[in-house]
């Protein structure tokens, strides 16, 4: 995405993130005003905790969708928060020696593709 363009799309995803957060932030309310009635429940004030969250779930889909796209386009992702998170681990590969049914099924499944390709 170009930065600093303003389109009708990203207007629209702006102002549907905006009114879910609006009326998520009202059914809150709602709940509040629920939780403090005579009538109330602990799972008024667990709903009160939860609808702000639904209100902001549209805007966290935007920029991960946005974010998601900058890697795909190559373009340098946005700097991520320092300690928000573990470091990724590498992913360890098993190799086929250590597990002999993991290494049947790959046998197997070489011979199927091997099938397939002379039947092409």
């Amino acid at each position: 995405m170009r930065g600093g363009l303003i389109t009708p799309r990203r207007l629209a995803i702006v102002g549907v993130s905006v009114l879910s957060l609006v009326v998520c932030l009202g059914l809150a309310w709602w709940q509040w005003q629920r939780y403090e009635s005579a009538s109330g429940t602990w799972q008024n004030l667990g709903y009160v905790l939860q609808w702000p969250l639904f209100g902001l779930f549209p805007a966290f889909l935007f920029w991960r969708m946005r974010t998601l796209r900058q890697q795909h386009a190559g373009a340098p992702p946005a700097e991520p928060e320092r300690g928000v998170g573990p470091p990724p681990r590498p992913v360890a590969r098993q190799d086929d020696d250590v597990d002999p049914v993991l290494a049947e099924y790959n046998r197997y499944l070489a011979q199927l593709n091997a099938r397939d390709q002379e039947t092409r």
